[in-house]
């Protein structure tokens, strides 16, 4: 669960230069991206990108004959991703060149280097697209309907047997699972753990995006004008159950702006013209897997979050939201 790592939008930045320290550790990575942008263009600005947690993120400031634009350049440099690198940019790298032709607003991709052959640390560099992250509350439910017939589009999309990324992976277990420590409601807990406990259903595999959620999409206008401008961070693509991308999507959403604004993201994307399984029992399988992976308290998004503008969200707040949006699916689907 990312969270946030492929930002792309150009006003989310904190504006700062880098130290002289990590000038130093990135020296080799910008010599590589040089060398990547077209004719006599420069690098003449670097700016950090707020919102993720698992990757460094640049916008590249370029100058070149033709005026100026900006790309987003990519960089694992904490241990555990800088070892997982290779499969999660060659991933990335293999489906923005998937996306390429399709109506999907992905990045467009210029050049990887996953094993850091040639950069400091293992890198992609992309397109940077346009439009912001919009976390707050003001028009969230138009926001929850685009999001959903995005999600819908993009698991419509045509992929032959020989594209179809890997198959997904769980983000929790039972036995992996912890409830929140003052929770009132143990009971509730061990009932969703005992939901996991059976094998998955059986579902009809469609292409994920695995990590869909307001912190990874970009929107451009306000009102009637708004619109998705970008569907960032590639790096979980996968094979799998449609529930599970509305599932991930809706947990995000309860955690933002309260348990009913997850719970009717589903409604949202059937009637966007996706398709859920049919039994409840199986969705609520596939809505309970990923919402207890958040367990106990969500603080993993809260940090990206907050850095976006929403303080509101403390532990406390999103494990109150967390306990009732389980409770919520209990009360539809079980």
């Amino acid at each position: 669960m990312d969270t946030g790592t492929g930002i792309a939008g150009s006003d989310r930045s904190d504006h700062s230069d880098h130290s002289d320290h990590e000038a130093e550790t990135w020296s080799a990575t910008r010599s590589w991206a040089q060398q990547h942008l077209s004719g006599t263009e420069r690098i003449e600005g670097v700016v950090p990108l707020r919102g993720g947690w698992t990757s460094r993120m640049r916008r590249l400031d370029l100058h070149g004959p033709d005026g100026h634009r900006s790309l987003v350049l990519r960089s694992f440099v904490k241990p555990f991703y800088v070892r997982h690198a290779e499969g999660l940019l060659t991933r990335e790298a293999d489906i923005l060149s998937l996306l390429r032709d399709t109506e999907v607003p992905a990045p467009a991709l210029l050049a990887v280097d996953a094993t850091a052959r040639h950069c400091d640390h293992p890198s992609l560099l992309m397109s940077l697209l346009p439009g912001t992250v919009r976390l707050d509350d003001r028009d969230a439910e138009h926001r929850a309907d685009l999001l959903a017939r995005q999600l819908a589009d993009i698991h419509a999309l045509p992929v032959s047997e020989g594209q179809r990324p890997r198959t997904y992976q769980a983000w929790t277990s039972p036995e992996r699972v912890t409830p929140p420590t003052a929770t009132r409601r143990p009971e509730l807990w061990q009932r969703a753990v005992d939901v996991l406990r059976r094998e998955p259903p059986a579902h009809r595999g469609r292409f994920l995006h695995r990590d869909f959620h307001p912190g990874n999409v970009l929107f451009t206008g306000t009102d009637g004008g708004l619109r998705i401008s970008g569907v960032v961070d590639w790096v979980e693509t996968s094979w799998g159950p449609a529930d599970l991308d509305v599932a991930h999507c809706a947990t995000a959403l309860a955690l933002l702006h309260g348990a009913p604004a997850g719970m009717r993201f589903a409604d949202r994307y059937v009637a966007a013209g996706g398709a859920l399984s049919a039994a409840d029992g199986d969705h609520l399988y596939w809505r309970l897997l990923d919402a207890l992976a958040f367990a106990p308290d969500a603080e993993k998004v809260a940090v990206p979050w907050r850095e976006l503008g929403r303080t509101d969200l403390t532990s406390a707040v999103l494990t109150r939201r967390l306990e009732e949006y389980v409770a919520a699916l209990f009360d539809r689907y079980a």
